[in-house]
């Protein structure tokens, strides 16, 4: 639990402030454009599975681009990569508004292109999540996450209800137009930021050993692991309601556009209330009661929509999903960010995104496919069961523990004394550690243990093992195996300050009269390969 805190305290940020209108503005474009998209999508191909393809279309490329575009945010620079991306994004929108003013669209046509615009989102998600830490100092993080998420939603509720207006007024073709116009905003503030200047690392990652790391760090790290359990649980749900409610509106409630739009509306009126009593719940409930809380609100919502027979009695129940949206997403993004030290933090993130929206995609065309033959009201009823049954099994995967690590680089880990510096691609790299313990203290002592040898392997290593002396069991030597020099003098721009509170433990144990032992042994064998690229570069040197 958390004192509550100001929601709007991240606005005193400059940068923060200018990307935050900017987005806002741009997020009502993008769902002018998502009315838009979903209208012409009812009115050129009426039946439940294209309908509900338009989702899989949006959030699919976060599927298949999310960790590929985090490795290349974490290792290239993340403004020219956001620039790319709106500028990918205005292209796309541009497009599809010429062709749908001149009528060339049909469902494929606005599914290619849906799927084309998405895949700048999926290229600058990662990089955009990640730079917050940057943009605000740390105690107003979790506040400009939830403000990030307020941004969005009110974005939804006014893009939604002028998207219906503007559909109804002029077509979906100048609403894609307003759209593509939209992202200028973003390119402005995008072009004008200077990001705080950083050291270079030493021994830079590149795209291939990036994306290895980042998924080292997520096999390894139970913080993150307890995030995507939970994100893709509620995704798989919540997506029926996302996949379905355009049929729901034209079909069900047999609304117009504008209808439509305002259901969207009412939706993000809901995500305002959940930002404002956000605060006050974090202040007398934990991280995963709120998002308990939430699941349950959203299921109210699912069965309340399988029985809606008007507007009026719909919005009711959009109003309760909009509260649950922004305060379970509000939390899933905080331990997401919470978890990622910063220099693996944009893949991070994108597994985050890649697991959500992904799972997403996956059942919202799974959603659709089901109401083809059941009617609506069956995979509404069914997602809101799963959602309160999700909320017991994801018990063994609690949010609270990344409240509990503190991401900050600690630098603790001295360079190691060598008589010369191998080459950044010799190894494999043995390290050995050599630690005197108390018998009688042995079981606490591995139990330590498990907790480094987590932190190694996310770090770096991939074998680490813990053996005794046979002769002496006092004598405790841990020893693990990194891939080459450059990964292990990146092991140490790594360390935490919660890394350094582990090893603190470990070594507590250590009662030898000297110092612990630490020494690196390397592969005595140079591969060929590397022979041959040691030669090509003594050359260029010469």
């Amino acid at each position: 639990m958390i004192a509550a805190r100001s929601m709007w305290s991240p606005l005193s940020e400059p940068i923060y402030r200018a990307l935050w209108i900017a987005a806002v503005l741009s997020n009502v474009g993008s769902f002018m454009q998502e009315v838009g998209s979903a209208w012409l999508m009812t009115s050129i191909a009426p039946d439940p599975l294209k309908v509900a393809l338009l989702q899989t279309a949006a959030y699919l490329p976060f599927f298949i681009l999310a960790i590929p575009s985090g490795a290349f945010a974490d290792v290239v620079d993340k403004r020219k990569l956001l620039i790319i991306g709106q500028l990918w994004m205005l292209g796309s929108s541009l497009t599809l508004g010429v062709l749908s003013i001149y009528g060339l669209v049909n469902a494929w046509v606005l599914l290619a292109l849906t799927f084309m615009l998405a895949v700048g989102g999926a290229i600058t998600g990662p990089a955009w999540n990640a730079a917050i830490p940057e943009l605000v100092p740390k105690e107003k993080l979790e506040p400009a996450i939830a403000l990030g998420g307020v941004g969005y939603n009110a974005a939804r509720g006014v893009g939604s209800a002028l998207g219906g207006l503007a559909v109804a007024a002029l077509g979906p073709g100048p609403v894609f137009i307003l759209n593509a116009v939209s992202f200028v905003g973003v390119l402005i503030v995008f072009i004008n930021w200077k990001p705080a200047v950083k050291p270079p690392s030493r021994h830079k990652e590149r795209m291939v050993g990036a994306v290895r790391a980042g998924f080292r760090f997520v096999r390894h790290s139970p913080a993150l692991k307890s995030v995507l359990v939970r994100s893709g649980s509620y995704g798989a749900c919540t997506s029926a309601m996302w996949a379905l409610l355009p049929l729901i509106a034209r079909q069900e409630l047999h609304l117009d556009s504008l209808g439509y739009g305002t259901l969207l509306a009412i939706f993000g009126v809901g995500t305002l209330i959940g930002a404002a009593i956000l605060p006050r719940l974090r202040s007398v409930i934990s991280l995963d009661q709120v998002t308990g809380f939430g699941k349950i609100l959203f299921a109210g919502a699912l069965l309340g929509l399988a029985y809606a027979q008007n507007l009026v009695t719909a919005s009711l129940f959009m109003v309760g999903a909009g509260v649950s949206w922004i305060i379970v997403n509000s939390m899933f993004s905080m331990g997401a960010q919470k978890a990622s030290p910063a220099w693996v933090r944009a893949r991070a993130l994108a597994f985050h995104i890649l697991v959500f929206l992904g799972t997403f995609a996956i059942t919202s065309a799974i959603w659709g496919q089901i109401a083809q033959y059941t009617g609506l009201d069956i995979p509404l009823l069914a997602a809101a069961a799963l959602l309160v049954v999700s909320i017991f099994l994801c018990r063994p995967f609690p949010l609270g523990i990344a409240e509990m690590i503190d991401t900050t680089m600690s630098d603790h880990w001295s360079d190691p004394k060598l008589v010369h510096e191998p080459h950044p691609n010799h190894g494999p790299v043995l390290i050995t550690v050599e630690y005197i313990i108390d018998p009688s203290k042995l079981s606490e002592f591995t139990e330590a243990m498990s907790a480094l040898s987590t932190q190694r392997r996310r770090d770096g290593a991939f074998q680490w093992h813990l053996v005794c002396d046979v002769a002496n069991p006092q004598k405790q030597l841990e020893l693990f195996l990194v891939e080459s020099w450059a990964e292990h003098m990146r092991q140490h721009e790594r360390v935490t300050v919660s890394d350094r509170l582990v090893e603190d433990k470990v070594n507590s144990f250590h009662v030898g009269a000297n110092p612990i032992i630490v020494r690196h042994f390397i592969n005595s064998y140079l591969p060929a390969e590397l022979l041959k690229k040691i030669a090509v570069e003594e050359s260029e040197l010469v």
